[in-house]
């Protein structure tokens, strides 16, 4: 691939590769010290935690990729322009290299330092992690990552593996062994079986064979080391928009914030192609993107973030509360908000589990769009996800057929939504249907569903089915200790006085439960884990907002 244009040649709008005034370069020079640096030297490389922010103040410095073959250019800086993409506010580790190309003068600034600098200066703030932002872009778009990941476009483990790669914005390289004989060849020399496609490169030297996610995360450095003996203010169990504003909140707030995420920021939002009814966005904003810019923002006031880790049961027998993660951590802290959100419910299909990742689909994101481009499709389901996904999908598959179990869409689906979809010509709904088999080999093959007002089946030879169904909470790790209602769904406030089972509790704190508290003191929950939540993403991102408003008043109690 060419290296990125130079600055002069990009649209000015995009200020990925900005210069610096020099009103600006001398209100950092406080917090960096002065460095001269000599052609060929090597000021940081890939895999590199901790690494400085540097302003060039004269001489040029090369950002470059280490491959098999020597090295991969990308840009080189120039004087009054500065180095760093999202990795310098999130903490994770470099993907590049970075070496003097002309010998010259370097603001050198500690990644401490930057964070200072980005949390009270607004205009440098603004410059810098626009900058960052789109250079993390850039990355994805041309495949400039640490990772090449070499699968089947058919296989769930590949599938599961781009898609965690893509939610969480990490760049890599994709090696389609469908099409590409020279690298099956090369996996079948070194016997490598099929149980283990896909393989992954990690940093350049390890190979992972079908590598559970949480050992990718690893590997890749996505997670910073956490103390495991400080007690933190808040801990906030979940990434979706209520979780991300929660951080965004404490953590601008000063509070000492962690969050823990199972796969990827943006819970079910963040698999939204496109949403087009939350405030400020008339163009519409995809859910990952959406998700992106709030982690970054949340990492920006100094949030930490642990991401393919899970939380499998909460000691709430007395505070500080306890949390242990999947891989034997115990974390504390003096609250928390769980913003585990839901999960689509599976209809009770024969054969669904067996053509997971190879036919059915949770998500609606560019990936799956891709597998099933000029192909026909099936939807399920009937609220605003599905609506979304329908119309998304519409632009690439040859035609979508949507199945929904009522007799309208009115009763759950945004008004522009269904006037988007009933005026698609290559959009047909089916009303009173449902999903009765699945056929295939390896892959899905074909459907069969009944409509149930005309009492008629027919099979239909489809491949790609997207199942939003429903929602059934994430709470089983916290059974015994909140009440919830009858589907599991966690009561808070007000609710709680109605159910029998907070009845039976001892209450040990004078006042009654605030709006969004549980029936444990400094516990809070936030959407769509929450009972009576309204399943819109501005609701989410309230409620998290009003969630941190509650954890200062219950941190001045103690």
């Amino acid at each position: 691939m060419s290296p990125w244009p130079h600055p002069s040649a990009l649209d000015a709008s995009t200020q990925a590769f900005p210069a610096l005034t020099s009103d600006q370069i001398n209100r950092l020079r406080p917090g960096g010290n002065l460095r001269s640096v000599a052609r060929d030297e090597i000021l940081f490389e890939p895999d590199d935690t901790g690494v400085p922010f540097f302003v060039l103040l004269s001489g040029s410095l090369a950002i470059v990729q280490p491959t098999l073959t020597g090295e991969r250019e990308i840009i080189t800086h120039g004087p009054h322009e500065f180095t760093g993409e999202i990795n310098m506010i999130s903490g994770t580790r470099s993907l590049v290299r970075g070496r003097v190309a002309e010998a010259g003068e370097f603001l050198e600034i500690s990644s401490e330092g930057l964070r200072s600098i980005v949390a009270r200066d607004a205009e440098l703030s603004e410059i810098f992690l626009r900058a960052f932002i789109l250079r993390r872009l850039a990355l994805i778009t041309r495949g400039y990552g640490n990772v090449i990941l070499m699968g089947s476009r058919h296989c769930s483990g590949t599938l599961r593996l781009r898609e965690f790669l893509g939610r969480n914005s990490y760049p890599y390289t994709f090696v389609d062994l469908d099409t590409d004989k020279t690298s099956q060849e090369l996996l079948d020399r070194f016997q490598i079986k099929l149980s283990e496609v896909p393989v992954v490169i990690c940093n350049g030297r390890t190979v992972l064979r079908n590598p559970p996610t949480q050992v990718l995360a690893d590997c890749l450095g996505l997670n910073p080391n956490i103390d495991r003996t400080q007690i933190r203010d808040v801990i906030i169990v979940g990434a979706g928009p209520s979780g991300l504003a929660a951080a965004v909140y404490a953590a601008s707030e000063g509070l000492d914030v962690l969050m823990i995420e199972t796969s990827a920021p943006g819970g079910q939002a963040g698999s939204s192609s496109k949403i087009e009814n939350y405030l400020g966005f008339p163009t519409g904003v995809s859910g990952q993107e959406l998700a992106s810019r709030a982690i970054t923002q949340a990492q920006k006031f100094g949030a930490k973030m642990l991401v393919a880790h899970s939380v499998t049961n909460l000691d709430c027998e007395k505070r500080p509360y306890k949390l242990l993660l999947d891989n034997g951590t115990t974390l504390s802290a003096r609250c928390i908000v769980i913003s585990t959100g839901a999960e689509y419910k599976k209809p009770p299909i024969p054969n669904l589990q067996k053509f997971e990742g190879q036919g059915i689909y949770y998500g609606a994101t560019y990936i799956e769009s891709q597998l099933c481009e000029g192909d026909d499709v099936i939807v399920v389901g009937g609220a605003n996800s599905a609506g979304q996904a329908v119309v998304y999908l519409s632009q690439t598959a040859r035609k979508v057929h949507m199945l929904v179990r009522r007799a309208n869409l009115s009763d759950t689906m945004s008004r522009y939504l269904i006037r988007r979809i009933t005026e698609n010509p290559k959009i047909e709904v089916h009303y009173n249907t449902e999903i009765v088999a699945l056929e295939g080999g390896r892959e899905l093959q074909q459907i069969t569903w009944i409509d149930k007002a005309r009492r008629e089946t027919s099979t239909h030879d489809i491949e790609h089915v997207f199942i939003m169904t429903g929602a059934a909470p994430r709470t089983d790790w916290l059974k015994g200790c909140v009440v919830m209602d009858d589907k599991g769904f966690i009561l808070t406030g007000r609710d709680l006085e109605a159910s029998p089972d907070f009845a039976m509790r001892a209450w040990p704190v004078a006042r009654a439960p605030q709006m969004l508290e549980t029936s444990l003191p400094g516990v809070f929950a936030v959407g769509d884990v929450r009972s009576g939540n309204v399943k819109r993403v501005a609701s989410a991102v309230g409620e998290g907002a009003i969630a941190i408003h509650m954890v200062h008043r219950v941190l001045a109690e103690i």
